[in-house]
């Protein structure tokens, strides 16, 4: 399992001065994200889709080896809440696919009120070229059958198992022969903070539910107060600790830095 641990958005103002260092501008502010995580889940594509060229930039702008997830937009997911899929993950993957090798995940997040309905999931899935990692979230209660799982697992898509207070609100469900996790509320202080406890849980899922092989995007939420970056940092130090490789910054991995040793998170201050 290579784990690649980052933070859903990079665009914060209260960041400033904080996980941005004073003095950088935030037309740098990828470039400098990039120095201290391999990889960061894009959710602005999900409140307006980026043109092909800025996706294009993106890829420049970030090194050799750097992943990032995209959003969907929401025109698919909570404007046509799934129907007549084929314009919007048309459109999705024709711009997206400007990354080229720093494309990841694609992440398709139900809005709470979307009711099951298995026949538009596998309609929506089989949108996607072959071989493109796509991960689920739903939000609605009524997923949560055998029927969602199998129409998951015969397409090849990830549960993306979810986190709010510090416990999971998905099934722990592996679909996949990889992993998505996103990590959206801790219970620490100071809120929204993970507790290294519930990290620790965390790390014991993951790498008891998917062996060494399979690959994990984790990605947290929490960004009030430069949380998220702090325990994306912790959380890295800890799935390393256990023995599974980590996906590095390039800087660091240049460096010969290996998890466990990474100290950017104690300035985050």
């Amino acid at each position: 399992m290579t784990v690649f641990v980052g933070t859903s958005g990079w665009q914060y103002r209260d960041w400033r001065g904080t996980f941005y260092p004073k003095g950088v501008p935030q037309r740098l502010w990828l470039e400098e994200y990039a120095r201290r995580f391999a990889t960061v889940e894009n959710n602005s594509a999900f409140y307006g889709l980026p043109e092909r060229e800025t996706f294009a930039t993106w890829r420049r702008r970030t090194p050799e080896g750097f992943v990032m997830a995209v959003k969907a937009n929401r025109r698919l997911t909570h404007d046509r809440r799934l129907r007549e899929p084929e314009g919007p993950v048309a459109e999705l993957m024709a711009r997206a696919e400007a990354l080229g090798d720093r494309l990841g995940p694609v992440l398709l997040q139900f809005p709470p009120s979307l009711r099951a309905d298995p026949g538009l999931l596998d309609a929506v899935l089989a949108r996607f070229p072959a071989g493109m990692r796509v991960a689920v979230e739903p939000r609605h209660p009524s997923w949560w059958t055998d029927r969602t799982g199998e129409v998951l697992a015969e397409r090849g898509a990830a549960l993306c198992w979810a986190d709010r207070g510090s416990r999971p609100v998905t099934p722990l469900w592996r679909t996949a022969d990889w992993a998505y996790l996103r990590l959206h509320e801790g219970r620490a202080r100071p809120w929204p903070a993970y507790g290294r406890r519930a990290l620790e849980r965390w790390v014991e899922r993951l790498t008891g539910a998917w062996p060494e092989e399979s690959d994990a995007y984790v990605y947290f939420n929490n960004d009030p107060g430069v949380e998220a970056p702090r325990d994306a940092a912790s959380f890295r130090d800890l799935i390393g600790g256990a023995g599974r490789p980590v996906a590095l910054p390039a800087e660091s991995a240049e460096e010969g830095e290996t998890a466990g040793q990474d100290g950017d998170h104690s300035s985050y201050e």
